[in-house]
């Protein structure tokens, strides 16, 4: 089996040309255009100077994002499949088509405010995101004026609420405030590792093997994460569980974490959260 081919079936990259269990065009045509506008690119560039190279924190830059994204759109497709009705759009008279979209473009937008600060960056994100929107939504034949405000407004919401004490009011914020947590696996931190950064959130990236996300038995969606050690723990309770906690999502979630010998790769413990 090809290295793609298991991080989709594991939960991990979101693959455009599979059947999902949602309205897929809108999303993917707006995938083409995130993935390649020089503007956007260059802010994922940019905005991770201040948490890596200034405060020896874990990366926030590009690849930070396509996991996210990759991720929240993953989580979002194991939902529906489940059967969980998504509010944000519904909410706005906006398509089912539109609820990946909004997921899609705050999963790539939700960091940019780090070019300005590591701290409050989610209030400065609003702004820049908001600028990068108002050019980006009319190159889409399927959006309005009204359309692209209610998306504009559902894509800001979402940005906010992944990592302030703002509670999220739709599921696509959510998605997207869960699938931020989902990024911490081993070499994750290895930057400000290697730099000299031993915070407890770099330390306890290091324990995490493998994050993997499907089809959950008693609840649409099983998060099932690999550590090699006890240090993983602040990762998943602190992190992902705390993220997890008022999201919307937490009856249709769960997590297990595994915690396993790095030498011989025995398991001695399974816990669930």
């Amino acid at each position: 089996m090809s290295d793609s081919v298991d991080a989709a079936s594991s939960g991990r990259v979101y693959a455009p040309e599979d059947d999902h269990a949602f309205p897929d065009e809108r999303v993917n045509e707006v995938l083409d255009l995130v993935e390649s506008d020089p503007e956007i690119q260059a802010y994922l560039d940019a905005q991770n100077v201040n948490p890596v190279a200034r405060k020896r924190y874990n990366d926030h830059g590009a690849k930070h994002i396509s996991i996210v994204r990759n991720r929240a759109l993953c989580l979002y497709d194991l939902l529906k499949a489940g059967g969980v009705q998504f509010n944000g759009a519904g909410d706005q008279g906006l398509d089912e088509a539109d609820e990946p979209v909004i997921i899609a473009l705050a999963a790539t937008l939700h960091d940019i405010g780090h070019v300005v600060h590591r701290s409050d960056h989610p209030y400065y994100s609003i702004p820049l995101a908001a600028d990068v929107l108002d050019r980006v939504l009319p190159e889409f034949g399927f959006y309005d004026t009204e359309a692209r405000v209610r998306v504009k407004g559902e894509v800001l919401h979402a940005i906010l609420c992944h990592h302030t004490p703002e509670t999220p009011l739709t599921l696509e914020a959510g998605v997207v405030r869960v699938a931020d947590a989902l990024d911490m696996e081993h070499g994750r931190s290895r930057k400000p590792y290697e730099q000299g950064g031993r915070g407890i959130n770099t330390v306890s990236s290091q324990a995490i093997q493998q994050v993997s996300l499907e089809s959950g038995d008693g609840a649409p969606v099983l998060v099932e994460i690999e550590m090699t050690d006890a240090a993983g723990v602040y990762q998943v309770d602190t992190l992902l569980k705390a993220k997890l906690d008022d999201s919307g999502l937490e009856d249709h979630i769960r997590i297990v974490a595994v915690t396993n010998h790095r030498a011989d790769e025995q398991l001695v413990e399974r816990v669930e959260l």
